[in-house]
């Protein structure tokens, strides 16, 4: 059997983070999920920011930072009082909050609009965030930037706002590019298709700069992975038989077919052994395959890449992990960006 380079079912109680190839700071860090991908790969991540109050309190539980910041990114890019370390990073990572972009969301509707999320955070403009994010990228001056974010961006009217963003990291003085990546290709069992904006302070690009065409010259890095792609059967648990149903799901989980959506639950599909399971969203589990139930946590962590021993402090795993940057494909874009850039500067 192929070796994965990382594995998807792990602890954090045995897992080396050798904290040896730069520091991160990250935002919008929800619970972690993509500070777990740097800590796999080496990175020492010394802090994070986010709004949600019960998700700092998680990640300050599982990760222990040294900075820790409850506000939101349009407050924290504004700070001239920022630890001096932070002026030092290797890579600033950030997955600014997606849902006006999404496929399943309202998209257009939602463009400009003040929402508050449910817990009871302040009122933000969505698709102004990713501005504040490259804000802050000025000040700080970090080698390399890592955005995350929903293939939406890239569909439709969307176009006009990634090449607005392409537009402001030049102007802080950032080369950019993006990738759309799918998780399964990762070493990540889930199919979870992702747009990953990776930038490079363009005083160092010098010795990766190439001509892409004949007006583009960017700084070459490969996100080309071959992983070996992970079928749920592989690890779904056949013992757990409690059924979790009601009785309006058990109807419809009778009358569903694998991988369509149950009835009038559009976002909740019926998993298949022999495919990789579909992609986590933070308000329902999908359905176990052969057993009346919904996925338990066991399978949920191993779907999305997190620690079976991640402590939650009582929030659903399901919203932790469907709201969470998958740590191993987080962790295979920073090693490439480490092996093709940082560990040559």
């Amino acid at each position: 059997m192929m070796k994965h380079k990382f594995n998807y079912n792990w602890t954090l109680k045995d897992a080396n983070f050798t904290k040896d190839k730069g520091k991160v700071f990250s935002c919008f860090a929800c619970g972690g999920g993509s500070t777990m991908g740097y800590k796999l790969a080496g990175f020492d991540v010394i802090g994070h920011n986010d709004i949600d109050k019960k998700m700092i309190e998680v990640y300050k539980e599982n990760h222990k930072p040294k900075f820790s910041f409850l506000e939101s990114i349009t407050t924290f890019a504004k700070r001239k009082d920022l630890p001096s370390e932070l002026y030092n990073l290797d890579i600033l990572d950030g997955s600014p909050p997606c849902s006006s972009f999404s496929s399943t969301g309202n998209r257009e509707l939602d463009w400009g609009k003040e929402k508050i999320f449910k817990e009871g955070q302040s009122k933000q403009v969505l698709d102004t965030l990713f501005f504040d994010f490259i804000d802050l990228a000025k000040e700080l001056q970090p080698k390399v930037v890592v955005a995350e974010n929903v293939e939406g961006l890239l569909l439709g009217n969307s176009k006009s706002y990634v090449r607005k963003i392409y537009a402001e990291f030049d102007k802080t003085g950032y080369y950019c590019q993006h990738f759309l990546l799918d998780s399964k290709n990762l070493g990540v069992p889930q199919q979870r298709k992702r747009v990953f904006f990776i930038c490079l302070r363009k005083d160092l690009a010098k010795p990766f700069l190439y001509q892409k065409d004949m007006f583009t010259v960017l700084p070459k890095i490969d996100m080309v992975f071959k992983e070996k792609i992970i079928l749920l059967k592989e690890f779904i648990d056949y013992k757990d038989t409690k059924i979790k149903c009601t009785d309006l799901y058990s109807e419809y989980y009778d009358n569903s077919r694998q991988g369509k959506p149950v009835g009038k639950f559009k976002t909740v599909k019926r998993e298949s052994e022999n495919k990789v399971a579909f992609t986590q969203v933070a308000t329902n589990r999908n359905w176990h395959p052969t057993i009346k139930r919904e996925m338990n946590d066991f399978e949920v962590k191993n779907i999305a890449s997190y620690p079976q021993d991640y402590e939650s402090l009582g929030i659903d795993f399901q919203y932790l992990c469907g709201m969470s940057v998958p740590p191993l494909m987080t962790a295979q874009v920073a090693s490439n960006i480490y092996e093709q850039w940082l560990s040559k500067l």
